[in-house]
């Protein structure tokens, strides 16, 4: 995910009133400093005024000659030597970038200064001090926006994992719905009831089976990721509980390579998939419905026949949605729907620790 640009973090008008404040406290310090010390003594309330107003400025010109610099500075460095990896490095590098700026914008600045109105104190030592004085604040200014960066993205991260805790019990919830849809247990039931009467043998791997879907339903509705070996094995529970239902008008078959096997992707979603397919199509007599599902440049593909159902219910894409977003949590990539002339194929990207795959590996 994009950084948000750092003018947005901190916008100009907090800028502004952040380096008015700054200038005119560096003022009220000088001043004081200077006249407490003898370097400069002011003889009048006119020249006070005079020096804090024209100084004042100085340094707000100044400071905005710091500021947007230093904000570049740390862009450059957010995608050059990230704290996360680089904390050393960017430490010295960043320290050694604001004080070199600073002493350059605080020797045009005494310049212009002098220009304008020359400085009756030794001049040499103007520059030194000015300089010292700009490397010192900008510093002080380079901390501060480091910090308001740093708490902004904290804040902006907890929100952000919260908002992703919420949606992903949202979505989990909706994916237990859906796996304990009464019309799938009780077509289920009914399947079962009547096998019962011609097919003990039948009916008792039917129940078991029914059994190990649901199992598997609570065993992964916490898990974020499962591995496709354990998916492919869901998938046989499911289908066989299907083509008991369909009879021989529904067949399925896979070709996936051993290597394949341990790639993760969301729990449940080759069930998805499948589902959609057999809920979606008309499954007749003397017209098999076949399911092919194969692996192609890592990712999961499912290729069903196009022979789409006339029903007046619009369907919501709810779980596709859901699929996705479930997928945004854990990988870059999406899975896809085409519909082509005759066929319809959802693709699944499979994943690997570190993006690793097998002929990586």
């Amino acid at each position: 995910m994009e950084k948000p640009h750092l003018h947005s973090i901190i916008p100009f008008k907090t800028i502004a009133w952040l380096l008015l404040a700054m200038a005119v406290s560096v003022q009220v310090i000088l001043i004081s400093y200077n006249h407490l010390t003898g370097f400069y003594t002011i003889s009048s309330a006119q020249e006070l005024t005079v020096r804090f107003v024209w100084g004042s400025l100085l340094s707000f010109i100044a400071a905005l000659l710091l500021a947007y610099p230093n904000l570049y500075i740390i862009r450059f460095l957010d995608r050059r030597y990230p704290w996360s990896t680089s904390g050393g490095q960017r430490v010295f590098i960043q320290v050694f970038l604001t004080i070199f700026i600073a002493m350059i914008i605080g020797l045009l600045i005494t310049t212009i200064s002098h220009l304008a109105n020359p400085y009756s104190e030794n001049l040499l030592q103007t520059y030194v001090f000015n300089m010292i004085v700009v490397a010192v604040c900008s510093v002080i200014l380079m901390t501060m926006f480091e910090a308001w960066i740093f708490f902004y993205r904290q804040s902006e991260s907890e929100k952000r994992n919260q908002k992703l805790t919420r949606e992903l019990s949202d979505i989990r919830f909706e994916v237990l719905k859906n796996q304990m849809n009464p019309h799938f247990m009780f077509n289920s039931l009914n399947v079962l009831s009547s096998l019962i009467e011609e097919d003990i043998e039948k009916s008792q791997r039917f129940i078991e089976e029914f059994s190990n879907i649901y199992r598997y339903v609570l065993e992964t509705i916490e898990q974020h990721v499962v591995t496709l070996e354990m998916e492919l094995e869901f998938a046989r529970s499911y289908m066989f509980l299907q083509k008991i239902r369909h009879g021989n008008e529904l067949s399925w078959s896979m070709e996936i390579p051993s290597e394949w096997l341990q790639s993760f992707l969301p729990p449940l979603s080759l069930q998805l998939v499948l589902e959609n397919a057999i809920k979606h199509n008309k499954i007749e007599k003397n017209s098999r419905f076949h399911i092919t599902i194969t692996v192609e440049d890592g990712y999961l593909l499912v290729v069903n026949p196009l022979r789409p159902k006339i029903s007046f219910k619009k369907s919501t894409g709810l779980g596709q949605k859901n699929l996705m977003k479930r997928y945004s949590m854990i990988s870059d990539k999406q899975p896809e729907f085409k519909v082509e002339t005759d066929r319809y194929i959802a693709t699944l990207p499979l994943i690997w620790e570190n993006n690793a795959k097998p002929t990586d590996r």
